[in-house]
């Protein structure tokens, strides 16, 4: 990688239209005041970097979970999966990425499997931080099976600033571990509910990366992890 690489990193398609847009607003305030006009470059250079879509080096370890977001972990608890996935009422453990406006959005599948459902539900626009997000905002539902016959979900959340949700993966594809399959404008969460006894890998407050952070280890006992904050 070279230091140019380090800093231009390619955009996701999604975003071309949106950095267009704050272009051509940018060319209108240099028109009208230069200083304007240098706050409007500092918000082009902004969007295109929500939009940034960088290579991952994804985990090829059978039985590695890993992050579909970027972001950091602000909730790890044992919930009921959405009903819309037919996965039964019985609590699983849930570990929630939250993305803030400065993180990259572009989601990725934890581990492969084929996705055998995809539900949207409508809702409200919270704080995806907060905990009832998960239950009365605006949501994407998606169940993938592995190939050892237990299932996963990952649900996209939209938040406050976020409106819109994208979904790129259909019912019936086969996905690879650290796929892209999603994106969420402007700021959101993801929840991962895990198979019934498996454990995260990740602790509260823990940043993790889109495709290569390992969040939970499938097939093999391993107990939760822990961390200190320093």
């Amino acid at each position: 990688m070279t230091m140019l690489e380090t800093f231009i990193k390619p955009m996701h398609r999604e975003g071309i239209k949106f950095v267009a847009a704050f272009a051509a607003v940018t060319l209108v305030l240099f028109w009208i005041w230069d200083p304007l006009g240098w706050i409007g470059v500092g918000l082009t250079v902004w969007c295109y970097y929500f939009f940034r879509d960088p290579k991952r080096a994804v985990p090829q370890n059978a039985g590695l979970m890993v992050s579909p977001a970027d972001g950091v972990v602000s909730l790890i608890e044992r919930v009921a999966p959405p009903e819309e996935l037919g996965m039964g009422p019985e609590p699983l453990m849930r570990v929630s990425v939250f993305m803030s406006v400065f993180n990259c959005h572009v989601n990725r599948a934890p581990i492969a499997g084929r996705v055998s459902e995809i539900a949207y539900r409508p809702g409200k626009f919270l704080n995806a931080s907060l905990d009832k997000a998960s239950v009365d905002n605006e949501r994407n539902s998606i169940r993938i099976d592995m190939a050892d016959g237990r299932s996963i979900a990952v649900v996209q959340i939209a938040g406050l600033v976020a409106r819109r949700i994208l979904c790129f993966a259909v019912k019936g594809q086969d996905l690879r571990t650290g796929e892209r399959f999603g994106l969420i404008r402007f700021g959101s969460r993801l929840d991962i509910y895990l198979p019934d006894g498996v454990e995260p890998q990740v602790a509260l407050g823990q940043t993790c990366i889109a495709g290569e952070t390992v969040i939970a280890t499938i097939g093999q006992p391993s107990p939760q992890r822990l961390a200190r904050m320093e």
